[in-house]
């Protein structure tokens, strides 16, 4: 009997990592460093969120809300202390919804020189299910709200919970981002394509070295979530050796900016960055502006 081919995607072809020939990064490094720094708000007593415990029947759920809202108040400014003391610009991942509730967290990452990506109003919400038309709103809400409020229009896009429509690369190259977040099936950013034929480059952004997954899926402490940052960096640092790469870390503040979990971060973060000269400490829109060019 005849079989049918499976669904495909259609953004881009398979392409086997080792028949490449990607250019070095800047200064001739062979391996991109970048941090995700995930800055989310979310709803009070309703809509989604990551929990410490399991979420009482009824609302608010005041445990849960509480432990994700250190992240802003405390967590947050621990870890951009330890950026600034390494001298390591980020990728700040933005919900809007931060401009009106601790726009003060947003300023600093400006001050500081992180790059803000767009990230959604608020990660209590997803936005796959939307009408083409909502999500394009969407879209072009967190892009105009960003570039007011902080001068700047995000590049890049993350979507909350790495929720897609079918049409979210092509709404992100109409809406004016140059790349996107959701899709870590590679070690190098490619090109996707778009209905419009718009550029619209894909940057590796990690599920596997993402605190989430690793620490509240996982359920890993902070020594074992450090090493595997390290694991993951010693290794790529090698496997660059035969063409460039780009390493990605995912981190939430309400996670690692802990008091315990933060002491192992930052071991984890000088290490990497004792190899400095080896390395391009950077940003997914600088990484995403090098490939384009």
């Amino acid at each position: 009997m005849p079989f049918t081919p499976p669904l495909h995607h259609d953004r881009f072809d398979y392409s086997p990592i080792t028949r490449r020939n990607l250019p070095d990064w800047p200064g001739g490094a062979r391996l991109a460093v970048y941090i995700g720094f995930n800055l989310e708000h979310f709803a009070f007593g309703e809509g989604l969120g990551a929990r410490l415990a399991p979420a009482l029947p009824n609302q608010p759920d005041v445990l849960n809300y509480a432990w994700r809202e250190y992240g802003n108040r405390v967590g947050a400014w621990r870890c951009l202390e330890l950026f600034e003391q390494l001298q390591w610009p980020v990728g700040a991942l933005i919900n809007t919804s931060l401009y009106d509730h601790c726009p003060e967290l947003v300023a600093a990452c400006v001050q500081q020189g992180h790059e803000l990506i767009g990230h959604g109003h608020t990660n209590a919400e997803c936005q796959g299910h939307l009408p083409e038309a909502e999500e394009r709103a969407l879209l072009q809400h967190c892009r105009e709200r960003m570039l007011r409020e902080s001068g700047v229009a995000p590049a890049g896009w993350l979507s909350p919970w790495i929720s897609e429509s079918a049409l979210t690369p092509d709404l992100l190259a109409e809406t004016g981002y140059r790349y996107t977040l959701n899709w870590c099936h590679d070690d190098q950013p490619l090109p996707m394509r778009t209905r419009g034929g718009q550029p619209l480059w894909s940057v590796p952004y990690p599920q596997e070295l993402n605190d989430i997954p690793a620490i509240v899926a996982r359920q890993m402490d902070a020594p074992a979530f450090a090493q595997m940052i390290i694991d993951q960096f010693d290794e790529m640092l090698q496997q660059a050796q035969a063409q460039p790469l780009v390493m990605g870390i995912a981190l939430h503040p309400y996670l690692v900016g802990q008091p315990y979990r933060l002491r192992h971060l930052r071991r984890a973060l000088q290490h990497i960055a004792a190899h400095r000269s080896q390395l391009w400490l950077t940003t997914p829109g600088a990484i995403a502006a090098h490939v384009a060019r």
